[in-house]
């Protein structure tokens, strides 16, 4: 049994081989790949990509990464392909094949047919001699000299050459459509990474709008306080916003041993409180109470009080 210093070694030599191969796949990339890139990106229709075996689900996932970045494209299985699944593929399509070594049986049957149909075709194979890279209009050159299998035969360095090229092409393409984070959101609606997009502080903010005057008594300041049960109020002055106080001030106003006779709100609220606009995203709200170590912000309309937006509102929507 290896022990725990043998396999930690193995981790690294993997990484570090795999490394190395990524930084020589960096000197293969020509002009055949950035016509390649303008072809896709001028196409009016979709990149369909296909593949067998293990090149099938790294397929996959640059599918997912092109259609995530505004990019539409379809995986399409070598082998289904040629029973049937090759009617996806639509005259405005481009076309990617990929395949380690370019020979394979189902390989040789797919690229006449895609020919034929008059589609572009761009290949992805560690073998620049190979069939696929002879028939392909455009040759991506994943090369891979030995994988980090110690028997040279799972996929691993290949594998790993074919995904990072996907994203050269898709960040590629991106950039090509300048697409911004907004455009990002569209695509990403769900979970904590698309609220970080576009979830803002007006979708969060409280309805109620806990506020006294500066000269408020204490005992209104505690009740205003408890009631609307945000942990702050606001100190309005002719619906001018003067101040904040906290359930924190209150504590340590008592701590303190003060006079608690005669405390008006202009006694004990902060001045010049922390707020954002409405239209912020939760994001940016969150990280300005980060900054500034507390846990609510004041929300306003220009210079209009809308609300409270409190920590635990933004953490609950899964944003960090």
């Amino acid at each position: 049994m290896k022990s725990s210093k043998e396999i930690i070694e193995i981790a690294k030599k993997v990484i570090n081989q795999e490394a190395a191969a990524i930084a020589q796949l960096s000197t293969l990339v020509d002009e055949q790949f950035s016509d390649a890139v303008y072809a896709v990106y001028q196409a009016s229709g979709r990149l369909i990509i296909t593949g067998i075996g293990k090149s099938a689900n790294i397929a996959n996932k640059i599918v997912a990464t092109l259609n995530s970045t505004g990019q539409p494209a379809m995986f399409m299985h070598a082998a289904d392909a040629i029973h049937g699944d090759l009617g996806m593929v639509q005259a405005d399509d481009t076309v990617m094949c990929i395949s380690k070594s370019g020979n394979t049986p189902e390989i040789k049957v797919l690229v006449p047919l895609i020919k034929n149909l008059g589609n572009k075709l761009i290949g992805m194979t560690s073998n620049k001699e190979s069939f696929l890279a002879q028939n392909s209009d455009f040759v991506f050159h994943a090369y891979a000299e030995k994988e980090a299998c110690p028997n040279n035969l799972a996929p691993t360095t290949s594998t790993t050459a074919q995904l990072v090229l996907g994203d050269a092409l898709a960040v590629a393409l991106l950039e090509l459509r300048k697409f911004t984070s907004n455009d990002f959101a569209k695509y990403h609606p769900g979970g904590s990474l698309g609220k970080k997009l576009y979830l803002r502080v007006e979708d969060l903010v409280h309805s109620e709008k806990p506020q006294v005057n500066p000269s408020s008594p204490l005992s209104d300041v505690i009740i205003e306080i408890s009631t609307k049960r945000l942990g702050t109020t606001v100190v309005l002055d002719q619906n001018v916003i003067v101040g904040l106080i906290t359930d924190g001030d209150l504590r340590r106003m008592l701590q303190n041993g003060t006079d608690l006779s005669g405390v008006l709100a202009k006694d004990i609220m902060s001045v010049n409180p922390k707020s954002v606009q409405k239209e912020t995203l939760a994001a940016e709200a969150l990280g300005l109470m980060e900054v500034n170590n507390i846990t609510q912000l004041i929300v306003t309309d220009k210079e209009s009080y809308v609300g409270i937006i409190h920590l635990h509102d933004i953490l609950k929507e899964g944003i960090l």
